[in-house]
């Protein structure tokens, strides 16, 4: 009987799990995409899951900022459901960021860069990690960071403002850095960048993209989280000086002429936490999301009417000028009740989208058939 019990209720924790990671049993199907599309879990139990990185060997690699773990998430029989969902790291100092490169996977924490070398072979004994750069700073409020290899071989990383809206003499505050894989070398490439947690480059053009979130407590309305472009570098988009394309800063804003700085591409939803995005490189979707941006907003937390809890599609011409923003995926917000906060996002080999949630603690397949 003492079995019989305790068979029950794994089952149903099992459950719960699932349930929580999907809003509820009938959650998943409530979320609104273009025809077509569909959503489903791809791995649940995925604990605060943040940014994601894919191994050479298809291994899912997740980091978390409040759980301070790193997962390995595999699909081992390829049904498109995770099989196995491996803590490789533990007790990290919120290492949001996971970036893969020449077989090592790069792990941020706040003050430091980590790798660990030929980790797809060794999941289950990972090896210890070698600390590549420990010279950032070590402030948590906009500490955690995202991390990516650019197209030039170096790792590009952001060190978010130590504030919500402050003036700080050290450079290295509100940019985006980026070194060798070694960790030598270390430049600022971007400044003015409050707090990015989300970048990618253009296919067509290997030119920088990244999202911003705008600062608090300057009411509803204002101002705007941003989509930058950095094709060069040394640009510097505004922070503390000037919000959105041209909102001067109540404190700061007479020290400098907004018209110094490079304006938005595009402003985004007030307070919807712009965080991770993605150009589609896939074939599975249909032509028209061929190169076209992708953005995971989290959410807001401190506004009237909570806004974002969805997918953003960024639709651009031929000449890379925005011509429409709009939703993509919605429903993790219903009537102010929060089903899920998307927050990073990853083509994968297959052509499919998968979209992490650090409320649910899942993530999320979107794939797409053509019923005709």
């Amino acid at each position: 009987m003492a079995r019989k019990i305790m068979i029950f209720t794994v089952i149903s924790l099992i459950f719960c799990g699932l349930a929580r990671a999907q809003g509820g049993p009938s959650f998943l199907s409530e979320i609104k995409l273009p025809p077509g599309f569909k959503i489903s879990v791809y791995a649940a139990g995925v604990k605060g899951a943040r940014s994601m990185a894919l191994g050479d060997m298809g291994t899912l690699f997740v980091g978390t900022r409040e759980a301070g773990k790193v997962y390995a998430v595999r699909d081992t029989d390829k049904d498109n459901e995770a099989d196995d969902i491996i803590v490789i790291a533990k007790g990290l100092n919120m290492p949001n960021g996971v970036a893969f490169f020449d077989g090592a996977l790069f792990v941020s924490e706040i003050n430091r860069v980590l790798k660990y070398d030929k980790i797809e072979g060794r999941l289950n004994d990972p090896p210890k990690p070698e600390v590549i750069n420990n010279s950032f700073p070590a402030d948590r409020h906009h500490g955690w960071k995202f991390i990516r290899f650019g197209p030039d071989g170096l790792l590009y990383i952001p060190v978010g403002a130590p504030c919500n809206i402050c003036e700080k003499g050290d450079p290295r505050y509100a940019s985006i850095m980026r070194m060798r894989p070694d960790g030598a070398g270390l430049e600022i490439f971007s400044g003015g960048v409050r707090n990015t947690v989300g970048f990618d480059w253009d296919p067509r053009t290997n030119t920088l993209w990244f999202t911003d979130n705008g600062a608090d407590w300057m009411g509803d309305d204002y101002p705007p989280d941003e989509l930058n472009h950095a094709p060069v570098m040394g640009m510097h988009f505004g922070f503390p000086y000037c919000h959105g394309a041209g909102i001067k800063d109540a404190r700061y804003g007479g020290e400098r002429r907004c018209s110094e700085f490079a304006p938005p591409v595009k402003e985004l939803s007030p307070h919807a936490a712009a965080l991770g995005m993605r150009f589609y490189t896939g074939a599975m979707f249909p032509e028209e999301f061929k190169n076209q941006i992708f953005i995971a907003e989290h959410g807001s937390w401190n506004r009237t009417a909570p806004v974002g809890y969805r997918i953003m599609l960024v639709k651009m011409d031929e000449g890379a000028n925005v011509v429409s923003y709009e939703v993509f995926a919605g429903g993790w917000l219903k009537e102010k009740r929060v089903f899920g906060r998307p927050v990073d996002l990853q083509v994968m080999p297959d052509g499919a989208l998968l979209v992490s949630d650090d409320y649910a603690g899942a993530i999320y397949r979107i794939s797409y058939e053509d019923k005709e």
